[in-house]
């Protein structure tokens, strides 16, 4: 049995001691050894005193402390008064007295606490047998390693949550606290049924979302099935994918997770491209799940910005989607026109700007059907004339003959007109213009071809004897509402636009509305969109869903309108607040910014930018196209090509009023064009106000 430090130590002290006791009285009388030694007797018979008079218990258990100190000093004085060694050696004898007692009693060591004494004389207990402890189904003795022990026991610890018990425990690396449990029902043929999350994170200590139980399908050498459970317990890893998660947890969390912006999609792949300052994300969802599900609003959110900042575009192509997300909208950025751009290609396509997604968006000046309509819808300010001067230039560089006609006048589009082979303003040029072209359609309809046959027109095919014509009617709506004019300025378009595509005449119609209840016929509106690429410029909010109703787009298709502004909120509104400051004045720049409606589903874009103040010269060619001498005669042989300016000619608009019937006499609108077989124009949709209908119904009666 091994002996206290402390006991050790005050044995060894004794057995010093007891020489030095005996022998300093002996051999020095004034060593101040012996000094020390009365000293300590001294305090020792205090010690005494002071115990027998105190009223605690214990009184004998201190004098015992003391007892050492008191003896220690008898010896001393004996020593001091015995005649050298003293008779039989008695100072040598007194002193190992003193030592023998002191080992036996030893009173500091087995005496300075109460509760610490040795049981003297205590029977020692009598070995009994322990019965033998049964094995644990939840510790059995299959070989598993000590990280898998140490789990089964804390699992049994915290009583076998969901009456199972652990298979296998792999801790994860890098992780401390991170492990997964291979975990089967306690009793065999029994389905685990009520273990849940919480019960796991209960037994770890870790958060609920820190949990997660999968089923184990059935392996070689394993069961699987409902009786068995994989449980993975990921506090570290949480935390880690909370603080710095991958692009693959980001999404996962914040996007594809149930409720997020697009619910079910997968990351697929994360692209920065530097050079335009965008990054594109790609995702996709299972097939099953047919088109992905986009809450723009919500996805602008996680992604840090705004929708209506123009910075996030949603491109979706079968079960993929492409997120752009720009640093600055490029909605907001000017993309300079140049002659390489407006250039048509072999297939009839030129750049007309470019989309949210960075693609250029094209629009076509042929179709394989034919020469190509047009269709501009913008408010004033919203950059139809930039955009017609587009249409115009690319028409040019195509080699067509392009004529324009306005209801009134502005500086762009008089700059504009000095490109092309005609250009007026009014309802009196328009309707000139429009005549001309519905005459063009039946003398083309009779030129032969190299080949000695009539074809319809194709830019493809080599003999064709005349040029593409492209005829452009700025302010449309306005002229075709004229009271002499309009009704046959309407019935001409409708014409040209159902047959002109197969004679090379393109008709390009530029208002601020297609509304039927505008005036624009749904006749018109169904000819121009199936054989052009609308664009459809800054349309206020109110107005998007009858815009593109009346352009043939479903519901589900509509656009979200565009922001009032491209350009980011100026930050410290707090600030200017709490200062007193105005607000900085909002940066109305979304001109030319609009769709482009080349499938069924419109794409945002913004358009070319072309400089009229620098000079518009550099973008068209150095000649303007004119029709061929053969269409002119034939024109002039119809009385239909002469100066379009000039006021209406006798007889232009059907048999001069009688001097007697004065103002009695129908209104010019309502006479026969010269061309065309003499077909007369009627009124069918003309009629948008109460003045107009008075107006018919005095044509009609006579009055």
């Amino acid at each position: 049995m091994s002996v206290p430090r402390s006991v050790a130590l005050e044995r060894t002290f004794y057995t010093v001691t007891a020489p030095v006791l005996a022998a300093a009285p002996n051999l020095f009388a004034d060593n101040p050894v012996n000094t020390v030694v009365q000293l300590a007797g001294a305090a020792g018979v205090g010690g005494w005193v002071l115990a027998s008079k105190s009223d605690e218990s214990g009184a004998g258990r201190k004098i015992l402390r003391w007892s050492p100190l008191v003896f220690a000093a008898a010896v001393d004085v004996a020593a001091r008064n015995t005649i050298g060694w003293g008779p039989w050696c008695l100072d040598g004898l007194l002193a190992a007295g003193w030592a023998a007692a002191g080992l036996l009693v030893m009173p500091f060591s087995r005496h300075t606490r109460r509760r610490h004494r040795p049981a003297l004389a205590a029977p020692a207990p009598a070995p009994q047998l322990q019965p033998a402890h049964e094995p644990s189904p939840a510790q059995p003795d299959d070989g598993a390693d000590a990280f898998t022990r140490q789990v089964r026991w804390l699992w049994e610890a915290r009583g076998l949550p969901g009456r199972t018990i652990v298979v296998k425990a792999t801790p994860h690396a890098g992780m401390p606290n991170d492990l997964s449990l291979l975990l089967r029902a306690s009793e065999a043929g029994r389905p685990i049924s009520g273990l849940t999350d919480a019960d796991v994170a209960a037994a770890f200590g870790v958060d609920v979302t820190d949990v997660r139980i999968e089923d184990v399908a059935r392996q070689y050498g394993r069961e699987g099935g409902p009786g068995w459970k994989e449980v993975h317990v990921t506090p570290d890893a949480n935390e880690r994918r909370r603080k710095a998660p991958t692009t693959h947890e980001w999404w996962a969390d914040r996007i594809g997770a149930t409720g997020g912006p697009v619910p079910g999609s997968q990351f697929l792949k994360k692209v920065r491209d530097h050079g335009r300052k965008v990054t594109h994300y790609i995702a996709q969802v299972p097939d099953e799940m047919g088109e992905p599900r986009v809450n723009q609003h919500t996805l602008a959110a996680a992604l840090k910005t705004k929708y209506d900042e123009g910075r996030l575009f949603i491109t979706i192509d079968g079960n993929q989607i492409l997120v752009s997300l720009w640093d600055s909208s490029p909605l907001a950025q000017i993309f300079p026109a140049t002659k390489e751009l407006l250039t048509p290609d072999k297939d009839g396509r030129w750049v007309t700007g470019y989309l949210g997604n960075g693609q250029p968006a094209r629009n076509r000046v042929y179709t394989d059907r034919g020469a190509a309509h047009g269709l501009f819808v913008a408010p004033s300010g919203g950059g139809k004339t930039q955009l017609m001067a587009l249409h115009v230039a690319a028409d040019a560089l195509f080699g067509a003959v392009v004529m324009l006609a306005t209801e009134a006048p502005d500086e762009k589009t008089a700059a504009l007109g000095r490109h092309t082979a005609r250009y007026g303003v009014g309802a009196l040029y328009m309707i000139r213009l429009l005549r001309v072209l519905a005459a063009l359609m039946e003398i083309r309809g009779e030129m032969p071809w190299e080949d000695g046959q009539v074809h319809e027109w194709d830019p493809t095919r080599p003999g064709c004897p005349y040029r593409m014509l492209s005829a452009y009617l700025d302010e449309f709506l306005s002229a075709a509402r004229n009271g002499d004019y309009g009704a046959e300025i309407m019935d001409l378009a409708e014409l040209v636009s159902v047959k002109g595509r197969k004679y090379g005449v393109g008709l390009k119609v530029a208002g601020q509305s297609i509304y039927v209840q505008d005036g624009f016929t749904q006749l018109l509106c169904e000819n121009l969109r199936e054989n052009c690429i609308p664009v459809v410029l800054k349309v206020a909010p109110k107005k998007v869903n009858d815009m593109f109703k009346a352009l043939g787009i479903p519901p589900e298709h509509t656009p979200d309108p565009l922001p009032r502004s491209f350009s980011p909120a100026e930050k410290g509104r707090i600030e200017r607040v709490m200062a007193g400051d105005p607000e900085p004045p909002s940066d109305s720049n979304t001109g030319g910014a609009g769709w482009i409606v080349e499938a069924k589903q419109p794409d945002v874009l913004r358009t070319l930018f072309m400089d009229f103040k620098a000079g518009i010269d550099g973008y068209f060619p150095d000649t303007i196209a004119t029709l061929t001498d053969y269409e002119i005669r034939e024109l002039e042989a119809r009385d239909l090509w002469f100066d379009w300016n000039e006021p209406p000619r006798p007889g232009e608009f059907g048999p001069e009023p009688d001097d007697e019937d004065g103002d009695d006499a129908p209104n010019k609108g309502a006479g026969q064009y010269r061309g065309g077989g003499g077909t007369s124009a009627t009124r069918r949709d003309a009629v948008t106000s109460p003045r107009q209908a008075l107006e018919a119904i005095k044509n009609l009666s006579g009055v």
